[in-house]
């Protein structure tokens, strides 16, 4: 049986050394990568961000690497309120990321926008008031 949990999240990247710069630079977030490595990694939260050539992980899932639009997935960021979100959007303007949706009250309840990283990956950055993170900053569902 496979147990519930994600261990490694792969983002296929036009240029490794411009996204690793991005979430780097930008984010804040520290890597073990070094020049000339094929990919990049960022040890998360109780799991793995890694960054790899477009076509090179193409190659290895053995899918083409044409891609089209919206790929029907987003990443999320949870924080522990509206102020947070918010000043996440900053350090993403300041640092030239694309803002796609502006922080805003949602639907749901809670407090969100979107951004995307150099390769066009979605983030979403979210303060959700019915979900708690425990110390490290991992969700715990209600």
């Amino acid at each position: 049986m496979m147990e519930p949990r994600i261990s490694l999240v792969t983002l296929g990247v036009r240029s490794l050394r411009r996204s690793v710069r991005f979430y780097r630079d930008v984010l804040g977030w520290t890597t073990n990568y070094a020049e000339g490595d094929p990919i990049a990694f960022y040890q998360l939260n109780g799991m793995v961000l890694g960054l790899f050539g477009h076509e090179a992980l193409a190659k290895d899932a053995r899918v083409s690497p044409r891609r089209r639009g919206f790929r029907g997935v987003t990443l999320a960021h949870n924080v522990r309120s509206r102020r947070a979100v918010d000043e996440v959007f900053v350090q993403i303007r300041r640092g030239g990321g694309t803002i796609v949706k502006p922080p805003e009250v949602a639907e749901w309840g809670g407090y969100s926008g979107y951004f995307a990283d150099p390769d066009g990956h979605l983030w979403e950055v979210a303060h959700n008031p019915g979900w708690k993170l425990d110390k490290r900053g991992a969700v715990v569902l209600p």
